[in-house]
């Protein structure tokens, strides 16, 4: 395989196109939608959130919306089965883009929220994998999307129970990309920085260079199209975060500790 040029094959014509995202009752996931939706391609969304699901499809004519947890393997099972029927197996795009999120710091451990954002943001994850991969291998073509966060470049204060979820999403993505891409399949990552979003609503501190949803929507839409393997956004932003990665540990946790404070 070639060294440069993209990654993956360009995205860019969505008409027609099967995208089911999962985690898509607000959010990126919601936003992320929209804008396929507006593209042309066949929406299928899917979340705890039923109303918001319903919401969505009454609004965007030739949608569908299945409600599902992601922590529990047999409701995933029942959604893909539905997925399939609707798409007869050819899904353009799998998005899995449900997180969940609580700031958290070692001094104040609280093991069942480390459980609760490991369910959500890593397993979740993999049941989807279990659901979907099956048919995207037979069919030889396809794109498998997960959205994780700069949050796990490195570790961060406050990110104790979520930047360890979004640092195994991205090593996922690198491995599932080394096996599957050889066999028809895009594999791409999506690092977003700080998203106007209800998880960031929670924040008590100053979120640099805050972008919104719709935003970051269209951030991916540009990724896909130009074959990127991981997708990152407001660059202005996460160009600092992706050169943090490469400090020595004491000069990192030196500009973290001034940057963030005790």
């Amino acid at each position: 395989m070639p060294l440069m040029g993209p990654l993956n094959p360009p995205l860019r014509d969505w008409a027609g196109q099967w995208v089911w995202l999962v985690g898509a009752s607000s959010g990126i996931g919601r936003a992320l939608a929209e804008a396929l939706h507006r593209e042309g391609a066949r929406v299928i969304v899917s979340a705890r959130n039923e109303r918001a699901l319903r919401e969505f499809e009454a609004q965007h004519p030739g949608s569908h919306a299945l409600t599902l947890n992601v922590t529990e393997v047999q409701s995933m099972q029942q959604a893909a089965a539905q997925v399939m029927a609707w798409s007869g197996g050819a899904l353009g795009l799998v998005v899995y883009c449900a997180g969940h999120y609580r700031a958290q710091r070692a001094t104040a451990l609280d093991t069942a929220e480390l459980q609760k954002h490991l369910d959500v943001n890593y397993r979740g994850a993999l049941h989807l994998l279990g659901v979907v991969l099956p048919a995207l291998l037979a069919a030889g073509t396809g794109h498998l999307s997960l959205v994780g966060s700069v949050a796990g470049y490195r570790g961060l204060p406050r990110a104790l129970a979520y930047g360890p979820t979004k640092a195994a999403l991205h090593n996922l993505a690198e491995i599932l990309y080394l096996d599957l891409r050889p066999r028809g399949l895009g594999v791409s990552i999506v690092n977003p920085g700080f998203v106007a979003t209800p998880l960031t609503l929670q924040n008590d501190f100053d979120m640099p260079a805050l972008i919104s949803a719709e935003e970051a929507a269209q951030e991916m839409l540009r990724g896909w199209a130009q074959g990127r393997f991981e997708i990152h956004f407001p660059r202005r932003f996460t160009r600092w975060m992706r050169w943090l990665r490469f400090l020595p540990d004491a000069c990192y946790f030196a500009a973290v500790r001034r940057a963030a404070g005790p």
